[in-house]
């Protein structure tokens, strides 16, 4: 009984925000798609694996998937899901009786698991790991009303490894795009007239969707590489006349400005000083100090940008940021939209992970007497790993 793998590899994971695949940043200190090729390769039931990855990914590997030592061959992802699993079934070996699929996004699945799933799909013809639902499970509809109560005993929650008899699979995939969008590949089997087989999946087998996901998985490996790490910045300096006022890259209509050595851009400057202090990189003094004449009315974008560049640098990608300007005058509001994107640009994220609130100081102290504005940012990192 010959048995291949296919990693589904060839997401972008835009719902985690990290500017990369998830399934490259960093769990335990190895990346994500390494434990979940790992777990196939020294499985005792596997005998070869094709991983399907983003086409910028294929073209520089990582290490950990061309050493000649693992049986594991690299092919590029669809735009779908199932378009990925597609390119990998080209692949696989022609005397493969039974062809399992698993998400590169459940890096904790284990051996007794895949064996399982194989188990049942040589005797069922498809089998898929998954929970049955513990809780009461509720249909609603999109007002957000209860329209019914779903029989618990009924419902499971689908997992990876997903295995087929070599033919079941090729039924399912052959449908191609008549079958519309699936989510997985026992969706199609289903749609090819196929019974598909429960096998009871494992809850530490988690989908990394989230940060939060990721933190979890960190845990359940007992932490060993924070995966995740924080940090906050401040900025404030006075207002003077005869400065153009410069905040989060928008020249704001104003009549006075901020004083500064470069364009005292005090929301960059926060921001600077966050995302560098989350990958203990120094701050902003240290790389772009103002007694060099370099950065004397230098744009603080583009000191924000090269910061960015720091941090990836050291193995991290920005997730958001999170900015609250104080200042009693001007109202902030008409320019927040474009601070955002202006700020999303230089990290290279995009606005959605870009937050920036205004507020005044109440008429306390020399920010609420119109005098300075100060800033405040937080900004999480995600460790990045190839």
């Amino acid at each position: 009984m010959h048995v291949s793998a296919i990693i589904a590899a060839g997401g972008r994971g835009s719902r985690f925000g990290a500017g990369l695949p998830k399934q490259l940043l960093a769990l335990g200190g190895r990346p994500v798609l390494q434990h979940s090729v790992e777990a196939f390769v020294r499985s005792d039931v596997i005998h070869d694996v094709v991983v399907a990855l983003p086409p910028e990914v294929l073209a520089s590997p990582p290490s950990y998937l061309t050493s000649e030592a693992r049986p594991v061959q690299l092919v590029e992802g669809g735009e779908r899901r199932q378009d990925s699993v597609a390119h990998a079934f080209a692949r696989v070996a022609a005397r493969a009786d039974v062809i399992v699929v698993h998400d590169a996004a459940r890096p904790l699945v284990t051996a007794d698991l895949i064996r399982r799933t194989v188990d049942a799909a040589v005797r069922f013809g498809a089998a898929i790991a998954a929970l049955p639902a513990r809780d009461t499970v509720k249909r609603g509809d999109a007002a957000g009303i209860v329209r019914d109560t779903l029989p618990r005993d009924e419902i499971f929650l689908a997992q990876t490894p997903q295995a087929f008899r070599t033919a079941v699979l090729q039924a399912a995939l052959s449908l191609g795009t008549a079958a519309g969008e699936a989510t997985d590949e026992a969706m199609l089997a289903e749609r090819a007239g196929h019974q598909v087989h429960l096998v009871e999946g494992d809850p530490r087998n988690l989908k990394i969707t989230t940060p939060e996901d990721l933190a979890m998985a960190e845990s359940l490996l007992g932490g060993a590489a924070a995966a995740l790490r924080i940090g906050n910045g401040y900025d404030l300096h006075r207002l003077a006349a005869g400065r153009p006022l410069v905040l989060g890259g928008v020249t704001i209509p104003f009549d006075k400005g901020l004083q500064g050595h470069s364009d005292a851009d005090a929301v960059c400057h926060a921001v600077t000083d966050a995302v560098l202090g989350a990958a203990r990189a120094g701050d902003i003094g240290r790389h772009f100090p103002d007694t060099d004449p370099m950065w004397k009315d230098a744009n603080s974008l583009d000191l924000l940008r090269r910061a960015a560049d720091v941090v990836r640098a050291a193995g991290y990608s920005v997730v958001n940021v999170d900015v609250v300007v104080i200042a009693q005058r001007p109202k902030l509001a008409p320019y927040l939209d474009a601070m955002e994107a202006n700020l999303a640009a230089a990290l290279r994220s995009t606005a959605d992970r870009v937050s920036i609130k205004g507020k005044t100081n109440e008429g306390v102290d020399s920010i609420g007497a119109g005098e300075s504005i100060a800033v405040h940012a937080v900004a999480l990192l995600a460790r990045s790993s190839r």
